[in-house]
């Protein structure tokens, strides 16, 4: 079988390298797509380190021509892909009163935008294929999460996104699933420790005390679950959510 190739947005760090390197053990060719791509080199590297195939690809994933661009170099030196992580994502945390326009509009277009945008723009080779996988990004943020509005809103509408793309895709041999972490210690949370003050140290450890098995999560953690969704053997798999978040979610 051919090389299958694929996309993770917002790559250069956090979950997405930690997808893109796993993705590539598991054999894809990997488009390491990010607003910064000096840095999504870095992860490019590492994964030729070990054998892998990659490229970096610099995208604002919220611009409509940028992410057609992307798509067709990722095409044209890669392979035309047939996986797609939506991961890109970004944080503008206040409370309701407090949030700007700007704050709100910015993480819509990065998350919800963004899905949009790549998921529009790499459907049609996986229609042409007959085959494919979609795997979006949310968060345990989506069943709401204080001074997050914004965050919140737009992970609760990655959710609504996958399965409506799950229902239109699925006759062409493509599935669409969600993946909602939970404490999963990134840049991220260390912004949002940063933000409220604390320690990153003595907040993953106030975190892991709430959950059930007694520790935050890695990146490592989320790409597992990503890999068995965009496997052969998950084809019968499709329109779901899976928290994964050391324990039950509300």
């Amino acid at each position: 079988m051919t090389t299958r190739t694929a996309i993770v947005t917002g790559a250069a760090r956090g979950i997405g390298a930690g997808v893109a390197k796993r993705l590539a053990a598991d054999g894809f060719a990997v488009a390491v797509l990010d607003l910064d791509e000096a840095a999504g080199r870095r992860v490019v590297e590492a994964i030729e380190r070990e054998g892998g195939r990659a490229l970096a690809v610099g995208a604002d994933v919220g611009d409509e021509s940028a992410v057609q661009a992307a798509v067709a170099r990722v095409a044209n030196g890669l392979g035309e892909p047939s996986v797609l992580v939506n991961n890109a994502g970004i944080i503008r945390d206040n409370l309701l009163f407090k949030m700007t326009v700007d704050d709100w509009d910015a993480v819509m277009s990065v998350h919800l935008r963004g899905a949009f945008l790549v998921s529009r723009a790499v459907q049609q080779y996986m229609v042409k294929a007959g085959w494919g996988r979609i795997v979006n990004l949310s968060s345990t943020s989506a069943l709401g999460n204080r001074g997050q509005a914004n965050y919140s809103a737009a992970k609760a509408g990655l959710q609504g996104f996958t399965k409506t793309l799950a229902i239109e895709l699925g006759k062409f041999g493509v599935t669409v699933n969600a993946i909602a972490p939970g404490f999963i210690e990134t840049d991220m949370t260390a912004a949002t420790a940063e933000r409220i003050g604390v320690p990153f140290e003595e907040f993953t450890k106030r975190a892991a005390e709430q959950i059930p098995v007694a520790r935050t999560g890695r990146p490592e953690d989320i790409a597992h679950a990503v890999s068995f969704f965009v496997s052969e053997g998950a084809g019968f798999v499709s329109g779901q959510v899976l928290y994964v978040a050391g324990g039950p979610t509300a």
